[in-house]
């Protein structure tokens, strides 16, 4: 994953936490440990969903910070660049939404016609009902999935990773804790924050499974 689409992210370093915060301060302190030890294994991973993060290490330390202090600046002059500031041609003024083509059952078309304000709102109020009935499982179905893409990337070879994974899978968080209690504790906790909306746990951020930005030598 580019660092440039991920907002936090956390450096491990073999089983240890090195650092944890905003990308461009764990790139840096990636860096400096790098630096300091040449051979060492450092693995980053997106807050969010645990997805591998690439940096582009090259320069010194204040390179590293100039390049990330560049990008924020082109997407935030981007983004400066409001719809309703940019000019605007001819024809109705856009309302948010985009015509795209449904294909229903007659039965469907005349169900819709019936309902207060017309097919249209009736489609958009529908889609928001199914969106919002799906957000739980959504959820929970993506905190699986990013508990177990870190969990195989640094505990796949720990006691009672598979008997752990099935545990997450299972939504059993008893069992899934105390499997992972031998771990490594930096390992285990983030594995459990990345897991927590899996057992229905309301997790601390939808970016920070490790919330303060800290540094390992």
């Amino acid at each position: 994953m580019n660092a440039t689409t991920v907002r936090v992210c956390t450096a491990f370093a073999d089983a240890r936490r090195l650092a944890a915060g905003a990308v461009r301060d764990v790139a840096r302190a990636v860096r400096l440990h790098l630096d300091a030890h040449p051979d060492a294994s450092v693995l980053v991973f997106d807050n969010a969903t645990a997805c591998p993060v690439e940096f582009d290490l090259r320069g010194t330390v204040d390179d590293i910070a100039a390049r990330f202090d560049e990008t924020a600046g082109a997407h935030a002059d981007a983004d400066a660049l409001e719809p309703s500031a940019r000019p605007r041609g001819p024809g109705r003024p856009k309302l948010g939404v985009t015509a795209r083509e449904v294909t229903l059952l007659p039965r469907h078309w005349d169900w819709l016609a019936a309902q207060p304000g017309g097919a249209s709102v009736t489609l958009r109020k529908l889609v928001e009902a199914a969106s919002r009935a799906a957000q739980g499982p959504d959820r929970r179905r993506e905190a699986q999935e990013a508990a177990y893409r870190f969990m195989s990337a640094m505990a796949g070879d720990a006691p009672g990773f598979e008997e752990a994974a099935r545990a997450l899978f299972a939504a059993d968080a008893v069992r899934f804790a105390t499997l992972t209690q031998p771990w490594p504790a930096d390992v285990r906790d983030f594995a459990r924050e990345l897991a927590r909306a899996a057992f229905g746990m309301t997790p601390p951020s939808a970016d920070a499974p490790s919330p303060t930005p800290e540094a390992v030598a």
